[in-house]
């Protein structure tokens, strides 16, 4: 297919098939996108950010790194990440996100409720939907006292991220909707599914 973009704050879902790739590209930089994965065949089954720190033992997944389900099985593998960081630990922006952080008296949906939408049509229902990938969301982590703290991301633009399917599945992506997390501005994300996968020299 070819690239598809998500415009700022919005979030839309498909499907792709196990053996293809999925290229998700910053084209501005510094703009996260949060990406939820599913068995096809059991949505019962969804992408871990526990299993899948406990099998890399780490929390700063990259190239080479799988992306794990509920149920212990491969659903994605990280094949080319020009980035190098991500989040796994934190769950999509929601009203109470914009209500509790930012004091917002009208909060936006967030990716919360982007991701609420665009899997609606899968009959996926908003209480299972677990903690996101969050490509690109760069999160510290004090390794004595586990603070946290939202940096901006270090993405540049047009760097990308590629992931394998392990298995056919239903993925959703957002151009995710938090001001600290895009350093206070909202761009575009783009994606493409590929049914090969060229090595740039």
């Amino acid at each position: 297919m070819s690239r598809c973009r998500i415009k700022p704050r919005t979030g839309t879902s498909f499907i792709i098939k196990k053996g293809q790739y999925l290229k998700v590209t910053d084209p501005e930089g510094q703009q996260v996108s949060d990406m939820l994965a599913y068995n096809a065949a059991d949505k019962r089954e969804y992408i871990s950010s526990g299993r899948s720190f406990d099998y890399a033992s780490r929390i700063f997944l990259t190239t080479g790194d799988v992306l794990y389900s509920n149920r212990s099985r491969q659903l994605m593998t990280i094949v080319n990440d020009e980035v190098g960081r991500h989040d796994f630990t934190l769950t999509p922006c929601s009203k109470d996100t914009f209500r509790i952080i930012y004091g917002d008296k009208q909060p936006h949906h967030g990716c919360q409720g982007n991701l609420e939408r665009a899997l609606a049509r899968h009959e996926i229902e908003p209480d299972n939907i677990p903690c996101a990938f969050n490509i690109f969301m760069n999160v510290d982590v004090n390794g004595r006292t586990g603070e946290i703290k939202v940096l901006p991301p270090l993405s540049e633009a047009g760097q990308s991220v590629t992931f394998r399917a392990e298995m056919d599945l239903i993925v959703a992506l957002t151009a995710c909707s938090a001001g600290q997390s895009n350093n206070f501005t909202y761009k575009p994300i783009d994606y493409e599914v590929l049914n090969t996968l060229t090595v740039e020299n």
